[in-house]
């Protein structure tokens, strides 16, 4: 497929709804990354986007023109947890290998920041060695392995938990 070499990473807005909803399901659907084998429905997409944009939340997406080919997103925890965030990202498999992953994590993690979150973490299938070195370089730590904690495709998954202490940069 033939593609910019330019992208874009902009906070995602409520129009960019649909494409982030495609990309999600393309991502889902390329194998073991997400927690499901598709996107869950578009309405649910629309509330999670508009509960991050109405509450200032660290959600970019990566626009090839008007196409979303990749997202991150923070959601802060509840409560005691408040000062981490879990994060949610992925590229569509059209795009793997143009360095989104990073810039898209770039943008996400330094809102992250402006808006108070301490930490940031993460789970990974822990055979996604490509995903855990970009993670790695960029500063997470292995804080852990949640055994058999995903079933997909009638087997059991083990979960890398990582994490991003951004105060101790």
């Amino acid at each position: 497929m033939e593609h910019s070499t330019s992208f874009d990473i902009l906070p995602i807005k409520i129009e960019h709804v649909e494409g982030f909803h495609a990309c999600v399901d393309a991502v889902a659907r390329a194998g073991r990354f997400l927690a499901s084998r598709e996107a869950l429905p578009l309405k649910s997409a629309i509330e999670f986007v508009q509960h991050n944009i109405d509450n200032n939340l660290p959600q970019f997406v990566a626009l090839d023109g008007d196409r979303v080919i990749g997202w991150c997103d923070i959601s802060p925890k509840p409560r005691a947890f408040s000062h981490c965030g879990g994060l949610g990202m992925g590229v569509h498999p059209d795009y793997w290998g143009h360095k989104l992953g990073w810039r898209l994590l770039q943008a996400t993690v330094q809102k992250a920041k402006h808006i108070g979150l301490k930490k940031v973490e993460l789970e990974v299938y822990t055979d996604n060695s490509r995903a855990i070195a970009m993670y790695a370089k960029f500063g997470f730590v292995v804080e852990g392995i949640r055994r058999r904690s995903i079933y997909l495709d009638d087997a059991y998954h083990d979960l890398l938990c990582m994490g991003l202490w951004m105060d101790e940069e």
